[in-house]
């Protein structure tokens, strides 16, 4: 174990997860793969080890420390991109039955790969609009915890995530700046599709202490059967 995964390690310790040298093993090849293939398509900006490290794993490991995560069974993570929070996310708790979205069919090869090299199980990859696959009758209403990181603003996320979420579920928004203003923007969206905000968590990441924040909505009722709208229409008249 090196400073960078020691370092790492002793971070997410103090938060109760302890990863085994297979976990840890799990995250370097993780991040191997990641700049290979970064070098042939866009995953990500960010390929220094330390700064993916602490920017990408530490950072999709932050959402267990606002949510029980030995009470989520099943986690969806939509616009998953190069596979956060969702892979590190299974990857500190095995238990988790994850299921990624991402619209970018090349993204979801590149983290077929992710999942066949870390023999990682109980991970399905569906490539779709978010809008499509939430009318699906198997996805809608039905996962535990439903997550988005620095995917799009609130009034937008809501329509893009809440349908995938179970009654008495969790969704939770991963945010870089503060997102009180979208929160406000969003009310009609929450309303409308069954959400309640119930949390709203800040912290820095270490080493380089930028902000970040978690909203977390709990979906009180099922899906209205209008929503999702069409593919793409959230994002070009969102519900506000």
């Amino acid at each position: 174990m090196d400073p960078i995964q020691s370092n790492f390690r002793n971070l997410l310790l103090e938060h109760q997860i302890e990863l085994s040298a297979e976990q840890l093993n799990q995250f370097e090849i993780y991040f191997q793969e990641l700049v290979e293939w970064n070098e042939k398509m866009n995953l990500t900006g960010i390929t220094e080890r330390e700064q993916v490290y602490i920017k990408h794993f530490y950072d999709s490991a932050t959402l267990s420390f606002y949510l029980d995560m030995s009470e989520i069974a099943t986690l969806a993570d939509i616009g998953s991109g190069a596979g956060f929070p969702g892979i590190p996310l299974k990857i500190c708790f095995p238990h988790l039955k994850l299921t990624i979205v991402d619209s970018i069919n090349k993204r979801i090869l590149f983290l077929q790969n992710v999942v066949d090299k870390l023999g990682l199980k109980d991970v399905k990859l569906i490539h779709g609009r978010a809008e499509d696959v939430a009318r699906k009758e198997q996805e809608r209403d039905a996962y535990d915890l439903v997550t988005a990181r620095a995917v799009a603003r609130m009034a937008v996320l809501n329509e893009f995530c809440l349908p995938f979420v179970k009654t008495g579920g969790i969704f939770a928004a991963m945010k870089g700046s503060d997102p009180n203003e979208e929160i406000m923007e969003s009310a009609r969206s929450m309303s409308e599709l069954k959400g309640k905000l119930v949390g709203k968590h800040h912290f820095n990441l270490p080493l380089e202490n930028s902000e970040r924040h978690i909203v977390i909505v709990k979906k009180t009722f099922a899906t209205p059967k209008k929503y999702p709208r069409k593919a793409g229409t959230p994002m070009k008249s969102p519900i506000i």
